[in-house]
């Protein structure tokens, strides 16, 4: 039997259960050692019959078509691929995969949202509610589903048994617009006779309170509730289809209270564990309240929800007496803590979180307003293992306080929390520091993708700052496969771009709060809508993700053409800048050394570029040739008002020069020249400490590395000192730092309100790691053809990077020997590599793997 492809996988989810689209796209990798493939044929087996495509012609595998009549709502059909590489003969089928349709069409819902039906306070920390109801089947169960949401958070449980392991679901979106639903195979919750179906309610980001300044409540609406369609299917084919109605009842349970920022309250004395099954026995249920809603809101996920991807047991535990014990769990992490508990009736045991300590003690001062706190009360009826549902923390150390018995390691464990995605890329090499810096990259991107892409995941903030994800896309598409989840995130920037194109500066907004608000146009961050449409489109080679967000960005650019007029400067309204340049004070994070303006012009031409190549690739030849000179415009007038002739910047600082350089600014070779040697003197100047902020900073070991100053990066990625990469992992950091200085020299805490010790915007840097230290790169959208460039410096003996392209495994290993460098490369089945070996002509290869040594391309190329 000839090898099979890999199991075809839908869109870009890990599962295909309770997919959205009726037409999902189908990608499969080849049968190892394939090379291109030259056809394919699919088969889609449904309902008893079969359909095959036949022989298609092409090297199509990513994100191909889907062939035959669109799905159901519900439809579920077994998908099959084989392939052929050359001759006749094709590769073995692929191992079956399942899709599953959703509710595809508003008609398909019976639900009402339910929710308690007494008075409430709706500007108080709301007790959450819990509702069921019993229910009777009376035919054997050969498939059940359960489709389900909130108007807040949800927990689902049937007949006493957790329903998914998924956290914090529906997740965060824009509400109004767009509330995501899941899909649950229940089929063996279920059993004929007597069941019953309950949920645990929260807050959450619906009513909960969010922002900072003392946060919003009540955002989307004052009413929590759940939205639940179980479909039973029987034998003889007919369906049970139990819904949230009237005929369900609430209560309140043993969580007190419940808050994101605040952290949970649970009392063990309340909670009969037999609540959501037909033998309950408690009482004070009443009936439910029933809501509204529009079904046309509900969307189906793009990506897996957040769940606990792996745990960490303390490294150390210090007494503190009196059943006090403070915890360091060795990482700096977001996620929440389980604890195994024992002890007398109404013991209390609380539980705090902070990222850092201060003299021995908990640092909350960076916390703000997040209170960050889990309260247990025991029952005093034997050993109880809790954890919090509804909250998440950012934290490396906990204190546990109330404490009855032996405490050890098995007491309590550290549950890292984020969006469930694959992992895909990975880099090493034989500077420890540099790789612990990677690291730190890697967690504070764990941390922060929690359902949306979050600036920080312990204080009173947490929100989708545009911005920092805007410079930090290329990193995360290189780590993991972030696609599904940012590309559902773009959505809900499109639905809050107000009409004249403005983007928010964080997303979802929070109306009428204090946090940056009125909404106004802002470079950088606004910029999302243009350039992380096109970082996605060249990691993943999704074209209809960047057609779906081209309108966003056209509006937004068109908006800037608007605000900057016939010159072509943009040099209005308020702007972030360069934010957090080193020498912004603690309470004016804005203070930079470059001219904001000088920034938002050349954000303007950027966008204008890209927003040309996006109309390009899309086949808008006219938006792409109008885009293209609305781009010269900009970069000539950008000339005039910034630049000398001889390449001197009217901002003599290293970001200024980091933008005229990487956006294609300069207008000739001498000011290009100029540009990169200036920069390289400013960083030399201080000898390679870190002067840039939020836009500088993923730009200059870059812009370095082009204007011939390989040397300088390296210079500047391996200083240790303050401001720098490596000065936060020599002061034990595991995260990356929102400051350069959020921890100072002297072991103090910067005192500014905005001090956090998880961010990962300065992380950017990652991604030159992996292209130019490691030298592993995409040429064509989705790492169809790729290049291997190793650029080595600082004394580094050896680098490797490995990822996961939608066609296979991309690796480099290169080391160096006594007569240059010895490189092992793997390309992709399916794909082609070019290899560039430092002083050697390229040469190009195809899929596997190859071992080249720069001697021997030498003594070629002589």
């Amino acid at each position: 039997m000839s090898l099979q492809p890999a199991l075809v996988t839908f869109e870009h989810l890990r599962d295909g259960l309770g997919i959205g689209s009726p037409e999902p796209r189908l990608s499969w990798q080849l049968p190892a050692g394939s090379e291109i493939q030259s056809a394919y044929e699919l088969e889609l087996a449904r309902d008893g019959s079969v359909f095959r495509t036949g022989r298609v012609p092409g090297s199509d595998q990513n994100l191909v078509a889907w062939p035959d009549r669109p799905l159901a709502s519900r439809e579920r059909v077994i998908v099959r691929v084989r392939t052929w590489a050359s001759g006749d003969e094709p590769s073995a089928w692929s191992p079956p995969a399942a899709v599953e349709a959703g509710l595809l069409d508003a008609a398909d819902w019976q639900a009402q949202p339910v929710g308690a039906g007494w008075e409430e306070d709706p500007d108080s920390d709301r007790r959450p509610a819990r509702v069921r109801r019993d229910f009777q089947l009376s035919k054997p169960v050969v498939r059940a589903r359960l489709y389900i949401t909130a108007h807040g958070l949800y927990e689902a449980e049937i007949n006493g048994a957790r329903v998914g392991n998924d956290t914090l679901s529906p997740g965060w979106t824009v509400y109004g617009q767009r509330l995501r639903y899941y899909t649950y195979d229940v089929t063996r919750h279920l059993t004929e006779g007597a069941n019953t179906i309950g949920a645990f309610l929260a807050d959450g980001w619906y009513r909960g309170r969010i922002g900072f300044d003392g946060g919003t409540r009540n955002i989307y609406g004052t009413t929590q509730a759940l939205i639940a369609q179980l479909e039973v299917t029987h034998p003889d084919g007919t369906t049970t289809v139990i819904a949230t109605d009237r005929s369900w009842e609430a209560a309140v349970g043993p969580i007190l209270t419940s808050g994101l920022y605040e952290g949970e309250t649970f009392d063990a004395r309340l909670n009969d564990p037999a609540w959501s099954t037909p033998h309950h026995a408690d009482t004070g249920w009443t009936p439910v309240a029933v809501h509204e809603r529009d079904p046309n809101t509900f969307i189906a996920p793009k990506a897996s929800p957040v769940r606990c991807t792996q745990e960490i047991a303390p490294v150390s535990i210090t007494p503190k007496g009196q059943g006090t014990y403070l915890l360091d769990f060795g990482q700096n992490l977001v996620g929440r803590l389980a604890v195994t508990a024992d002890g007398p009736q109404g013991t209390t045991i609380t539980l705090r979180h902070a990222e850092v300590l201060q003299d021995g003690e908990l640092a909350t001062g960076p916390l703000r307003g997040a209170t960050s706190t889990d309260v247990l009360t025991l029952a005093g009826n034997g050993p109880l293992v809790w954890e919090p549902r509804f909250t998440l923390h950012g934290f490396r150390y906990a204190e546990v306080d109330g404490w009855h018995g032996e405490f050890t390691s098995a007491s309590v464990t550290a549950r890292v929390y984020h969006t469930d995605m694959r992992r895909t890329g990975w880099f090493e090499c034989s500077n420890e520091q540099i790789n612990r810096l990677h690291e730190n990259v890697v967690w504070s991107m764990r941390g922060n993708f929690v359902d949306l892409p979050t600036d920080c995941p312990q204080r009173d903030e947490r929100l989708g700052w545009t911005g920092d994800i805007q410079v930090f896309a290329p990193t995360a598409s290189f780590l993991y496969d972030c696609v599904g989840m940012l590309d559902s995130w773009l959505a809900d920037v499109a639905a809050e771009q107000l009409p004249d194109g403005t983007i928010p500066w964080y997303v979802p907004v929070i109306p009428g709060g204090p946090q940056w608000t009125p909404i106004q146009p802002g470079a950088a961050w606004g910029d999302v809508a243009t350039l992380t449409p096109w970082v996605l489109y060249q990691r993943f080679g999704d074209l209809e993700l960047l057609r779906r967000h081209y309108p966003m960005g056209r509006a937004w650019v068109d908006l800037l053409e608007r605000l900057a007029g016939e010159d072509r400067i943009w040099d209005t309204g308020d702007q972030l800048g360069d934010w957090l340049d080193p020498i912004a004070p603690p309470d004016d994070p804005g203070a930079s050394r470059t001219d904001r303006y000088l920034v938002a012009t050349a954000y303007f031409a950027h966008s204008a570029r890209h927003l040309a190549y996006s109309a390009a690739e899309l086949g808008y030849r006219t938006a792409a040739a109008s885009y293209n000179r609305l781009a010269d415009e900009v970069a000539a007038a950008f000339r005039a008002r910034y630049v000398a002739d001889s390449g001197r910047m009217t901002s003599d600082s290293p970001t200024a020069y980091c933008v005229a350089l990487m956006f294609d600014l300069l207008g000739n070779d001498e000011q290009r020249r100029f540009a990169g040697d200036r920069l390289a003197e400013l960083v030399l100047e201080d000898d390679g400490r870190i002067a840039t902020g939020f836009v500088g900073t993923p730009l200059i070991c870059d812009a370095l590395t082009s204007s011939g100053h390989l040397d300088v990066a390296y210079r500047l990625l391996t200083q240790t000192e303050c401001p720098s990469w490596l000065y936060t992992v020599s002061m034990g950091a595991t995260t990356i730092w929102e400051r350069w200085d959020s921890l100072r020299p002297d072991g103090t805490l910067n005192p500014g309100g905005m001090t956090s010790f998880n961010h990962y915007a300065l992380g950017a840097v990652a991604d030159w790691l992996h292209r130019t230290v490691a030298g592993l790169e995409h040429t064509q959208p989705g790492y169809r053809t790729l290049a291997f460039r190793p650029r080595p410096g600082a004394g580094l003996t050896w680098a490797k990077a490995r990822h996961e392209t939608p066609y296979g495994t991309a690796a480099i290993a290169w080391e160096q020997t006594a007569n240059g460098i010895s490189a092992h490369i793997t390309v992709p089945d399916g794909c082609q590599g070019l290899v560039e070996l430092p002083g050697c002509p390229p040469i190009t290869v195809g899929a596997g793997e190859h071992r080249i040594d720069s001697s021997a391309l030498g003594d070629q190329a002589a």
